[in-house]
This record gives C-alpha cells, sequence and structure tokens, in this order.
C-alpha cells in the first residue's frame, strides 16, 4: 500500500482529499497535519511515500516547506494541491520535485489521474531493482505528457481548452522536431487560421520558440519546444 500524508489547514478541504484517496485502490491515509510543522514532526517519525501538499497555509508555506525536505533529503514523493496557479510558483514546484500540480477547485477525475499514474509509476520503479532504457523513456514520456494538470485558468477569447489540448499533443507528437502551423493544422484537423492563434499564445507563453524561415515563396513560421522542462506548466 502507498502510505500517504494530507497536509491542509481547511479541515473541510482535508477531509474532502481524504475522501478521494480513500476511494483510490491501492492507497491508504497514515496521517493529517493541519500545518508544516506538524508535517515535518511527522515525516521525522513515520515512514510515508506521499504527500498531498497545499501551499497557503499559516506558518511556512508549501513551496518553503518543499524546499526544506528536500535540503533534508526526506525520501517522499509530494502532490501539491493549492488554488495557487501562478506559472513561475508552479516551475518552482516542479523544479523541487513535485510530482504533480492540482489547482483548486478540481474534479475527482483530475486527482484520480495523478494517483493512478503516481502509483503505475511508483510500481515500476519499487518492484525492480535496475530499469532499461526503455522502460526509463516510458516513464519520463508518461511523465510529459499529462495534458489537464497546469493549463492557464483562463484562455484568451475565442480560444478553448479542449483546441489546445488537441493542439498541445499534436506538438508533443512531433517533439523534439520543428514543426509549421500546416503541419500541426493537418495532425490536430484544426483550421491552419485557427492553429496559428493557438501558437501564437504558447510562444507567447515561452513554450514554444518561433523562427521565421525565408526561402522560395513568403516566409514560413517554424517551431520547436523552447525547452523540454517548461512542458509541464501549460499541459
Amino acid at each position: 500500500m502507498i502510505k500517504v500524508l494530507i497536509v491542509e489547514d481547511d479541515p473541510m478541504v482535508a477531509s474532502l482529499n481524504k475522501q478521494y484517496v480513500e476511494q483510490m485502490e491501492g492507497f491508504t491515509i497514515t496521517g493529517m497535519a493541519a500545518n508544516t510543522e506538524a508535517a515535518l514532526s511527522y515525516i521525522t517519525t513515520t515512514e510515508i511515500d506521499l504527500m498531498l501538499l497545499d501551499v497557503y497555509m499559516p506558518g511556512l508555506n508549501g513551496i518553503d516547506f518543499l524546499k526544506r525536505i528536500r535540503e533534508q533529503d526526506q525520501d517522499l514523493d509530494v502532490i501539491l494541491i493549492t488554488a495557487a496557479s501562478d506559472l513561475s510558483q508552479i516551475q518552482q514546484s516542479l523544479r523541487l520535485g513535485a510530482v504533480d500540480y492540482l489547482i483548486k477547485p478540481f474534479e475527482f477525475d483530475r486527482f484520480q489521474k495523478a494517483l493512478t499514474q503516481y502509483k503505475s509509476n511508483y510500481q515500476k520503479l519499487t518492484k525492480k531493482q535496475t530499469i532499461s532504457q526503455e522502460e526509463l523513456d516510458q516513464l519520463l514520456q508518461k511523465k510529459s505528457s499529462r495534458t489537464e494538470a497546469q493549463l492557464p485558468q483562463t484562455l484568451p477569447k475565442g480560444l478553448t481548452k479542449n483546441t489546445l489540448l488537441t493542439i498541445q499533443q499534436a506538438i508533443l507528437d512531433k517533439s523534439p522536431s520543428s514543426f509549421s502551423t500546416e503541419e500541426i493544422a493537418e495532425a490536430a484537423a484544426i483550421s491552419r487560421v485557427s492553429v496559428r492563434k493557438y501558437l501564437k499564445f504558447l510562444t507567447d507563453l515561452g513554450y514554444l520558440e518561433e523562427t521565421l524561415i525565408y526561402g522560395v515563396g513568403r516566409p514560413i513560421y517554424q517551431y520547436r519546444l523552447k525547452d523540454e522542462h517548461t512542458i509541464e506548466p501549460y499541459i
């Protein structure tokens, strides 16, 4: 069983998260903490595998707490659950090793996906002493293919979440090669004019790098993922 600690100062939210976990096979709640001080005391005496950690709490916030437990080499994984949707904060948490980041309010389906993916990776990594390059690549690909976790909560007028997700998946399928608007339009079965709007949006976010290629005829915009590590905050 995967041992879970919930760190949440709101009793109602903590209770809801507890109910969610209890619906998931293979997980067990070993403790509840209302602040990071209580959580730190708990993890120094009790073995856990996964911490569900809120960001905004009295005392030390969740990001700083995550820094502290990394400095102490605590052997546990963390999923952040918070109302904070600031992209720089999300990126910071991912750099500190958070395995997922759920933005409130979220539905059980999204919570379920996060824990199901975690359990899958946990089982693969704990049941073996060694892992092949192919298996490792599959784990890393799954990690970078989460497509619903960290979309900006508000999109520019005329853009929709579902279309953005479709285009992002087409981009991931092309990666690491560069691609044109036309190639994504064909792969996603979406008009070139619409695709251009989404590619501009993703470029402005820093998700894509845009290059204007001059040749015979009109110039063509080419795109590629700007940095592999910037995928997760936007998908």
